[in-house]
Formats: structure tokens, sequence, C-alpha cells
């Protein structure tokens, strides 16, 4: 079942320390191509480097609601600037986030819009981070798709069916991680259920969130597969059918990304 995770940390210590091997194993288990998403922009070059040296491998610009202010001074023209290289695929992962808050909830929603001006100019889907901030959170997508559309996707989706609905409706993806197969989540299975095929995507968001039957390791990139098996079971469709229809998924959204880069990796 060859899968896309379309949101991993390869910068990240837990999955840096043996890249090489992370990236065998995904192989192995049929993931062929991964997207690494970029959580401070003054640390990108690590990031963009990751991409460069890895054919299989693309990446994200962007600043993690966490950090929000620590880079206020990040403007949406350099996030454009910076997104012009060609393993540049997205913007982010940017948004709120209301259970940590880390940072002010203002920068975090100054930096969330400044992500959302970058990614209606650049085309490139906006890699949206929301936890315990649904109102906040659907309120300025909706607000600032009012001034112009802009993809994005809804990452490691674990919010209530209302953001759910809201997003959909505004055109966006919606993401499951491990999460979804973790057995008290029958209520997210139940708004998986409901998303239409060709609006999901899957995603690993390792080193964290590792699936059934890895729950409490660290997570890496070929695991998406036990995320897509179980996203199949609560669609009521095949393996290979959610691998194919979340991989066609993945390149309409990621659409920098060329369908090449597909079959070059399976060549490899």
């Amino acid at each position: 079942m060859p899968v896309i995770d379309s949101h991993c940390h390869l910068d990240f210590p837990e999955l840096a320390a043996d890249r090489e091997g992370v990236l065998a194993r995904a192989q192995a288990a049929g993931v062929d191509l991964m997207v690494t998403i970029s959580t401070r922009v003054k640390r990108f070059d690590e990031i963009r480097a990751i991409a460069e040296q890895n054919e299989q491998v693309f990446c994200s610009v962007g600043t993690h609601p966490h950090n929000a202010d620590e880079e206020l001074d990040v403007t949406a023209e350099d996030l454009i600037a910076l997104a012009a290289h060609p393993k540049v695929v997205a913007i982010g992962e940017a948004g709120l986030d209301y259970h940590y808050d880390n940072a002010p909830r203002e920068a975090q929603a100054q930096g969330f819009r400044a992500h959302i001006a970058a990614a209606r100019e650049t085309g490139l889907p906006l890699v949206i981070h929301a936890r315990d901030a649904d109102e906040d959170a659907a309120a300025i997508l909706e607000e600032e798709t009012a001034k112009g559309a802009f993809p994005f996707v809804l990452h490691c989706f674990t919010a209530g069916p209302e953001l759910a609905r809201r997003g959909l409706a505004l055109g966006g993806y919606i993401s499951a991680s491990g999460v979804i197969t973790f057995k008290r989540s029958d209520e997210l299975r139940g708004i998986f259920a409901d998303v239409p095929l060709d609006r999901l995507l899957v995603e690993t968001d390792s080193p964290y969130l590792s699936p059934e039957p890895h729950r409490g390791q660290p997570n890496e990139p070929g695991r998406v597969v036990h995320t897509a098996a179980k996203l199949a079971e609560v669609k009521g469709v095949s393996e290979a059918e959610i691998g194919a229809i979340t991989t066609e998924n993945f390149f309409r959204l990621f659409s920098k990304v060329p369908r090449e880069a597909l079959r070059a990796s399976d060549a490899a």
C-alpha cells in the first residue's frame, strides 16, 4: 500500500539520530515520499538541507504557534521568498495552540495571518496546527478566505466536528494521524467517517503520536501505513484504495510536488 507521509519532523532529535535508517524503513514500508515540516523559520536552513539531500523528502517553511512570539519579525514576504526554493512545497506549520499557550495568543494570531497571506500569494498549502482553539481558528480562516481563497490542511486533526465542518466548507483538507488508531478515539473516528474521501490526507507528525501497535514509542514516517489502514477501516474501503485516494489528494493539494518524484522514489 504506497502511502505518502504529509507531515513529519525529520530535523527533530528522535529522527535525526538515525535519519538514514528512518528513511530506509519508510521506503521498506511503502512510504515513498514525505514532507518534513518547519517549526522555526530561523532554523529553515536545516530543514531545506534535509530535503535537498534526500530525493524522497520535501519541506515546508514556517513558524509553529509555540514559537510565534520568537518570529514576529518574519513577514509574509520573507516566507514567500523562501518558498521559491524547488523543494519547498508548503507554508507552515502555523496556527493556534491554546492547550499549551506557549506563545501569547495575539502573537499566534498575528503569525497565523502572515502565513495565510503567504499561502494565498504562493498558492502553496498552509499546514495548520489548531489545538483547543476551534472557534478562533475557524473564525480566522473564514475572515481570511473572504479576502481571497488559499489552500490549507488541518493537520493532525483532533478537534471537534464544527471545525471540521467549517474547514471543509472553505475547501480545506483534513489529515489523520496516529491518534485515529487509539482505542479511545471513537469520537474522532466518527468525525473522519464524515469527511469526504477527496479531502483526506494521512501523516505521522513523527516523532510524536505513534499509532497502534507502536503507541508509546518514537514515531517515524514508515508507520503512517498503520494510520492509513485504520482510516481505510473507518471509511469502509480497502487499504489499497485509501493509499491511492490519499496519494491523489496529496498531489492535488501539494501541487508543487512533481508526480514524477513518486516514480523516481519507487525506482530508487
